[in-house]
């Protein structure tokens, strides 16, 4: 199976026309490459297809917009590979 960056960034070009080679790790998905939330809730969608978990993208957007969390967080590339590996990883 192909490394979690390269199936979220494959995902993120798809699902949010983004140029593949405009998405790093270092990436914000919102202020680096301009994903808009209902993008983004799309790209959970198309990660779980994907991957058959989850990815609680709207309850991250949701903490973000309460300020409860930093976006950050969750929405740097890098970040959003670690939350699905340990996603994987507890749906083993």
């Amino acid at each position: 199976m192909p490394a979690t960056f390269d199936v979220v960034a494959n995902a993120i070009a798809t699902t949010c026309r983004v140029p593949r080679d405009a998405i790093v790790p270092e990436s914000n998905m919102m202020s680096d490459l301009g994903i808009d939330s209902l993008d983004l809730l799309d790209l959970g969608f198309a990660l779980e297809d994907k991957l058959g978990v989850r990815v609680p993208l709207d309850t991250w957007l949701r903490a973000v917009h309460m300020r409860t969390e930093a976006a950050e967080e969750h929405f740097i590339v890098q970040n959003l590979c670690e939350h699905v590996d340990a996603l994987l990883v507890a749906a083993r």
